[in-house]
């Protein structure tokens, strides 16, 4: 089981997040690109930390909305942001060249992964940009979404991912970070939900029903405090559930 973390969201003297503890604990980065978070140097400096450690490197694309950390769903004109994320992969996979990591996935971010999940034109924006860049390229999403379909059709490799800080609704869908209970802050309850998704794929949702969650990769994310913690936690009950977590192929 892949456990992947969104990484490198620091911004000039603005810090976030303890990356190079997790990349001690994760297999999977995904690094900013600059558009709502990151800069050119933290990139370079994430991407050798990732090289150094054996951790495989996705781009972590968004819209352009550093005010709003890529939270907030833009419309978009199909074009203008197939070429954003286009971008986007480019600018990572110039400082992979040059600290000898291999660029190896790319996952949407913020309200772009949630509207790819659900919008064919900006999934489709997605799939074309990947496919034009580097049809090898994984494709962090969620599971049965439509940018995972249109992967699938593109003949990209969707990667079904889940996340075990975050509540889930009884559709399968994220509960939104606004709303009461979205972010689970136990780190013994997250190591277990982890544990239940890798083995079972399956996941209990905000009301107690029981979700299927086909997932291959877990996610951490860097912004919630005490994430090095939980990481450390759930990587631990993973290896004792006999699910040593590995970057996806």
């Amino acid at each position: 089981m892949d456990l992947n973390a969104d990484v490198g969201e620091s911004f000039g003297l603005w810090r976030l997040g303890d990356d190079d503890e997790l990349l001690d604990l994760i297999t999977s980065a995904n690094v900013a690109c600059g558009f709502h978070a990151g800069d050119a140097m933290t990139m370079r400096q994430v991407c050798t930390a990732a090289a150094a450690r054996g951790v495989a490197v996705g781009a972590l694309v968004g819209y352009r909305d550093l005010a709003g950390f890529g939270r907030r769903r833009i419309e978009y004109d199909f074009a203008e942001l197939r070429d954003e994320v286009l971008y986007q992969i480019g600018a990572l996979e110039a400082f992979c060249r040059v600290t000898g990591v291999r660029l190896n996935h790319v996952k949407p971010y913020g309200a772009l992964y949630r509207t790819a999940a659900v919008d064919e034109v900006q999934a489709a924006a997605v799939v074309a940009a990947i496919s034009e860049y580097d049809p090898q390229l994984g494709v962090l999403c969620a599971p049965g979404s439509v940018l995972a379909q249109l992967a699938t059709g593109a003949g990209l490799r969707p990667v079904a991912e889940g996340f075990v800080q975050r509540a889930y609704l009884p559709t399968g869908q994220l509960v939104a970070r606004e709303s009461p209970g979205a972010v689970i802050t136990d780190p013994e309850e997250v190591a277990r939900r982890a544990v239940r998704m890798a083995a079972e794929q399956q996941v209990v949702a905000i009301d107690g029903t029981v979700v299927p969650c086909p997932v291959e990769s877990l996610c951490l994310q860097s912004d919630i405090p005490g994430t090095v913690r939980v990481a450390t936690l759930v990587r631990a009950a993973l290896t004792d559930a006999g699910l040593t977590p590995v970057a996806f192929a």
